[in-house]
């Protein structure tokens, strides 16, 4: 089956145009209202998944479609410039399906206790936010601390990425797609913006933390692909094109 991503796209900004909230269950459901948004996007076009749990990734995978989908829901106005990935890097390829991101914005104020409009959405390719396929995540932990040795520390990793709103110009209060170059769309979209990632020269590949000292320290080593340019597309419907999309100056 080809690509979904388009159609889930376009599924979304008529959801978000219709006006569509997003709905908590409680006043007590701080994490999941968003996904359950997204997962009625799926639902409405009759796509088969597998349905999100925790400490899964992502949260939703297609049946069909050797595609997967990680939900990040933001508050606006609030934290924009990064986000946490809780033990799992960002990329663009896990476990043989291409991984996209849907980050949406929503007031931090409701229009009421338990509703909210989308402000923004961007989806975007795994690719636009780390390139790398191979870094695989595992926790581990080491045993003997404290004074009387029965202590264990646990190496419990969080990552920390930019958002796609804080690498680009353009796309705030905007319904935007972020495709590699050569990703295939269909005559619904248009183009926006094209957009360049460099790869960086050095990797990390190491840290060591000193006890004793409090002090992280980093081992990094060259990276192969140093200077690699990875090319993007900002796509958007062809009858709401919006403002172009740039990279944004870092």
């Amino acid at each position: 089956m080809p690509t979904q991503v388009v159609d889930i796209f376009i599924e979304c900004y008529n959801a978000i145009r219709d006006g569509l909230l997003i709905r908590r269950d409680s006043v007590t459901d701080k994490e999941f209202h968003y996904q359950n948004w997204f997962k009625e996007r799926l639902e409405a076009l009759g796509l088969n998944f597998d349905a999100p749990g925790r400490n899964k990734y992502p949260d939703f995978t297609l049946v069909h479609s050797t595609e997967g989908f990680e939900v990040k829901g933001l508050k606006f106005p609030g934290r924009v410039a990064t986000y946490d990935s809780n033990s799992q890097v960002p990329t663009g390829y896990h476990n043989g399906r291409a991984i996209f991101y849907v980050f949406g914005r929503y007031p931090a104020r409701p229009l009421r206790e338990t509703a909210y409009p989308v402000h923004d959405l961007l989806i975007c390719h795994g690719d636009f936010l780390n390139v790398d396929h191979n870094y695989v995540h595992q926790n581990k932990s080491i045993k003997g601390f404290g004074s009387y040795g029965d202590i264990m520390i646990r190496d419990r990793k969080m990552y920390v990425s930019p958002t796609p709103y804080a690498l680009t110009e353009g796309t705030e209060g905007q319904i935007t797609l972020i495709l590699p170059a050569n990703y295939p769309v269909d005559e619904r979209l248009v183009p926006r913006g094209k957009l360049i990632r460099m790869e960086s020269e050095q990797l990390v590949v190491g840290y060591q933390f000193d006890l004793r000292t409090n002090e992280l320290l980093t081992e990094v080593a060259p990276n192969p692909g140093a200077g690699v340019k990875h090319h993007f597309v900002a796509y958007r419907l062809r009858t709401e094109p919006g403002p172009l999309v740039s990279s944004a100056a870092r």
